[in-house]
């Protein structure tokens, strides 16, 4: 029923945002004698606050058409190349620049949002990398006969990642980034490569804000994991989606629950930026206006996960600890971190981070003891909250070349 609901609200949403959009280009029209009153304006742009603040968003586009590099300007490729149920993987290549740079996987992440959260993130590395991206399918667009997709199948699908762009690099092994919460299940299949002695181990794993000991430095979405039972997560939580969709039946946790979630966390925050949104649009500032609607284009546009992902990320991860303890579990197998003894290991955290706390992702170190110390480096980005870390001008200018220097150490 919770899904329901929320498909009817968003349908009246819908109506209120298009009559709303209307009204304020009807009120901004040169030619509407409103348009010059006091009135018109505050009017026009209280209107088109609310048209954006209700409208509903698809699946964007990544849009990397170039980037530059030494002043100078080299065009982007994109393609998809490799096809899986529950999440492609994408290719970016920079024409111009050699075929020989560093293969770099990106592993985005599946709480919500599209990989294309991490647009800036991709644009940046594509300065020294040739960058490969996890595309993570949307789990209510997924047919029921494709079967279900939980924490061991991710693990799996980045090994299989891993071993494609080896494959295709002539066995010359790739390195990986985390951002945020696949640092787990990217520490997993680290170890296990590791263990197997793979040829698509990672030659470097940087880890970014990642719950890995959640029992550091507890934040409030740490406390709320640990606070209920999995049974009320189950209860609470999961839905089913509706007939409307190619997955109608498979139970997910919704998009839509985890940016209320994450949007009432810093609800005044948020209020703040549309205020100000309203501010420039009467002053006349569309730059200003514009770069904040981009911003929540992007951070409203949200997809639904498998219900056995999150149930078992949830469990494993905040309320087991499975990783730090030395007890999680893939297919069975014990997953032992202590045997990473090749890949080097990168591990950022955000001085203001309250989603993944200080010392979460830095833990990482402290459960490799057979990974010589000359293979690892913590680095915390001062000022940085959670999405500073891999995107906006701390990440370009200060997080970015500690991560491309990691590489170009260990490139080989």
């Amino acid at each position: 029923m919770l899904y329901f609901a929320y498909e009817m609200q968003r349908s009246w949403l819908n109506s209120a945002s298009a009559l709303a959009s209307i009204g304020s280009e009807l009120l901004s029209n040169p030619v509407n004698p409103l348009g010059y009153t006091g009135f018109g304006p505050l009017a026009a742009s209280a209107l088109d606050v609310f048209a954006h603040a209700t409208a509903s968003y698809d699946k964007p586009e990544f849009g990397i058409r170039e980037i530059a590099v030494g002043g100078q300007c080299y065009p982007v490729s994109e393609s998809t190349v490799l096809r899986r149920p529950f999440g492609d993987l994408k290719r970016f290549r920079v024409e111009g620049l050699g075929r020989d740079r560093p293969r770099l996987l990106i592993v985005a992440p599946m709480s919500g949002h599209y990989a294309t959260l991490l647009r800036g993130t991709v644009e940046r590395m594509l300065e020294s990398c040739e960058v490969f991206i996890t595309d993570w399918a949307d789990a209510k667009t997924v047919p029921t006969d494709r079967g279900s997709f939980d924490l061991d199948d991710y693990i799996d699908y980045l090994i299989a990642f891993l071993e494609h762009i080896t494959a295709k690099n002539e066995g010359r092994r790739a390195h990986m980034m985390a951002v945020c919460q696949p640092s787990v299940p990217a520490f997993a299949a680290t170890a296990l490569l590791n263990l197997r002695q793979s040829p698509a181990a990672p030659l470097t794993l940087t880890m970014m804000g990642g719950p890995i000991d959640t029992r550091e430095c507890p934040t409030v979405v740490n406390n709320m994991a640990m606070q209920r039972p999995i049974e009320w997560f189950r209860q609470s939580v999961i839905a089913t989606v509706p007939f409307k969709y190619p997955g109608a039946g498979r139970r997910v946790y919704p998009g839509f629950m985890q940016l209320n979630a994450f949007m009432s966390m810093n609800l005044r925050s948020h209020m703040m930026s549309h205020y100000e949104m309203f501010k420039h649009l009467t002053a006349g500032d569309e730059a200003s206006a514009q770069a904040t609607k981009d911003f929540y284009d992007e951070y409203r546009s949200v997809c639904d996960m498998t219900a056995e992902f999150y149930l078992q990320t949830v469990e494993e991860v905040f309320q087991k600890h499975s990783i730090p303890k030395g007890e999680f579990r893939h297919k069975g197998e014990l997953v032992d971190i202590t045997q990473i003894t090749d890949t080097a290991l990168l591990a950022i955290e955000g001085e203001r981070d309250d989603i993944s706390g200080l010392g979460q992702t830095r833990a990482a170190l402290k459960l490799t003891p057979n990974l010589p110390e000359a293979k690892k480096r913590y680095y915390m980005a001062e000022g940085a909250g959670h999405y500073g870390i891999f995107n906006g001008s701390r990440w370009r200018t200060k997080v970015a070349p500690v991560v491309e220097e990691w590489i170009a150490a260990h490139g080989a």
